[in-house]
C-alpha cells in the first residue's frame, strides 16, 4: 500500500513524461500523429499484396488479420526498445533530480500504449471493407489488447534494467524480436504449422497467443481460454520478475549510467 499511493501522488508526473513522449516521438513531423494510422495501413497492404495477391495466401479478411497483427507487434516491439533505452536516455535528469526510476520505463510503454490505441481506429474502415461489421464481440478485444500492456510492462521492466549493466542487450533483443515477429503469425495462417511437429513453437509464444485473440475478436469469433491464460501467466510472472528485479538494481544505475 506505501508503494501505491507513492505512486498515486507522483500520476501527475508520470502524465507529463507521458506527453514528453509522444510530443518527442512525432518532432519535426509534418504529419504528425497521422501517421500512426498511415504507416500500419501502409504496410498492411505491401504486406497483403505480396502475400495475399502474390503468394495467392488469405481471402478478403486477410487485410484486417494482417494489420491485427501488425498493430500489437509494433507496440510490443517500440514499447520494449523505448523501454531498454529510458534510463540511460534520461541518465542526465537521474543524476540531478530525484524521480522514481520506474517511471521512465513506464511512460516509455504507456506513450506507446496511447498511440496504438489511437492507431486501432483505422480498423473501423478496413473492418466495413472486410465485411466485418461493428459489434458488441468486438469489445473482447480489450482483454488481449489488456494483456499485451501487461506483458510488455514485464518485458520492459527486465529489459530497462539488464540494458542498464549489459548495453549489447538492446542489439541481442532486435535479434529476438525478429524471432518474436515470426512466430506471432502476423503475416501468415497458422494452421499448417500448428498440425506439425513445431506447433508448441505458436502455442507457447504469449504474442501468438494475444494477436490470435485479437484477431478472433475483431472477427466474431469466439475468445481462445487456453490462449488468453498462457498469454496472462507470461504477463503476470514477467512483471512480478521485472518490478521485483528493478526495484533491488535501481540504486546501482547511477553507477553505470
Amino acid at each position: 500500500m506505501k508503494h501505491l499511493k507513492a505512486f498515486w501522488k507522483r500520476k501527475g508526473l508520470l502524465w507529463e513524461l507521458v506527453k514528453k513522449g509522444i510530443k518527442l516521438k512525432y518532432r519535426r513531423s509534418y504529419l504528425g500523429i497521422i501517421w500512426s494510422f498511415l504507416e500500419p495501413l501502409m504496410t498492411t497492404i505491401v504486406l497483403t499484396v505480396v502475400f495475399g495477391t502474390l503468394l495467392g495466401k488469405g481471402g478478403r479478411d486477410f487485410p484486417l488479420y494482417v494489420l491485427c497483427g501488425r498493430l500489437l507487434y509494433s507496440f510490443y516491439s517500440s514499447s520494449t526498445k523505448s523501454a531498454a533505452k529510458s534510463i540511460r536516455t534520461n541518465a542526465s535528469m537521474i543524476k540531478k533530480v530525484y524521480v522514481p526510476k520506474y517511471l521512465y520505463p513506464l511512460s516509455s510503454i504507456l506513450y506507446n500504449y496511447v498511440i496504438t490505441g489511437i492507431s486501432l481506429l483505422v480498423l473501423i474502415p478496413l473492418c466495413i471493407y472486410c465485411r466485418q461489421y461493428p459489434s458488441l464481440h468486438m469489445l473482447y478485444a480489450f482483454i488481449p489488447f489488456a494483456l499485451l500492456f501487461i506483458l510488455t510492462y514485464g518485458s520492459g521492466m527486465i529489459l530497462a534494467t539488464v540494458a542498464v549493466f549489459f548495453r549489447d542487450m538492446e542489439y541481442l533483443w532486435d535479434v529476438l524480436l525478429m524471432i518474436i515477429m515470426y512466430t506471432s503469425a502476423i503475416f501468415y495462417t497458422p494452421e499448417k504449422l500448428l498440425k506439425s511437429g513445431y506447433g508448441w513453437i505458436l502455442k507457447y509464444n504469449p504474442m501468438y497467443c494475444i494477436i490470435m485473440n485479437f484477431r478472433c475478436a475483431m472477427m466474431g469469433e469466439p475468445l481462445n481460454l487456453q490462449y488468453l491464460l498462457t498469454a496472462a501467466m507470461y504477463g503476470v510472472v514477467l512483471s512480478v520478475i521485472g518490478t521485483y528485479i528493478f526495484y533491488k538494481k535501481q540504486d546501482q544505475f547511477i553507477l553505470a549510467i
